[in-house]
């Protein structure tokens, strides 16, 4: 091991799960959280209780995220890297058909978590120069119907990430956003509400990035010498492009 320790948030599946792998493959200890404890228990029974320390608790819960904070073993109690990869989309509705909780979550979960563990660790990121990669999504920079508050949440990380490295001037520690395009992970399930037909359709002929397409990225960003940042990574696949404007006209 390298000794080095990465907290992924949203272990649980896609971008998350992937990540834990890959960092564990190439010797960091990792602190998986998420929701479902059950799949964080896999993660620790396939790589072992000294390679993987499972958190679950709900993003939204400060309380629990300072108490999995507080309950750290000593061997993981020294984060140098934060991936800060939960959240969530909801609903595909337009905003005035859309569902006010299902925003309400978004927003509770893509910036008040985020900002919260973000603020949580930042005492150690900057004792041990260490570094903040957030999960971000194109949907921050290209606006789409339904987009809405989830667009929104996104924007809010890509720029959060930047004030971030402005405030951080000097402290060695590197913060970097990365925006994915098409993914094929659970995002669409969770979005549609369980439609697998959706998401299906969704993916079917695109080659859309894969889970293990952006933990190599998370990988390469983290592992750079420490005098380079990234500062923002947007990635698409081949498939898919920006639209072109549309226009509403008289009848």
């Amino acid at each position: 091991m390298n000794g080095k320790t990465a907290w992924i948030t949203g272990a649980t599946a896609g971008f998350g799960a992937a990540t834990v792998e890959r960092f564990v493959a190439g010797g960091w200890r990792v602190i998986a959280s998420g929701r479902r404890a059950e799949r964080l228990q896999q993660l620790v029974d396939r790589h072992g209780a000294e390679r993987v320390h499972a958190a679950a608790f709900d993003m939204r819960d400060e309380a629990a995220m300072r108490a999995a904070l507080a309950a750290l073993p000593p061997s993981f109690a020294g984060v140098d890297l934060l991936v800060n990869n939960a959240g969530l989309a909801l609903g595909t509705a337009p905003a005035p058909q859309a569902d006010l909780a299902q925003w309400k979550q978004m927003i509770d979960t893509n910036v008040t978590a985020l900002a919260t563990i973000t603020h949580l660790l930042l005492p150690q990121l900057i004792e041990r120069r260490g570094a903040v990669i957030n999960i971000s999504s194109i949907s921050g920079s290209y606006a789409y119907r339904g987009g809405n508050v989830y667009g929104a949440t996104k924007a809010f990380v890509t720029q959060f990430s930047q004030n971030l490295r402005t405030d951080l001037h000097g402290s060695g520690v590197r913060v970097t956003s990365i925006e994915p395009g098409m993914a094929e992970t659970e995002f669409t399930l969770v979005r549609t509400g369980g439609d697998q037909a959706a998401s299906d359709q969704l993916y079917a002929g695109a080659h859309p990035i894969t889970a293990t397409d952006i933990a190599d990225t998370i990988w390469w960003v983290a592992t750079l010498p420490p005098h380079l940042n990234i500062n923002r990574l947007e990635l698409m696949p081949v498939s898919q492009s920006a639209a072109g404007l549309q226009v509403a006209r008289d009848a």
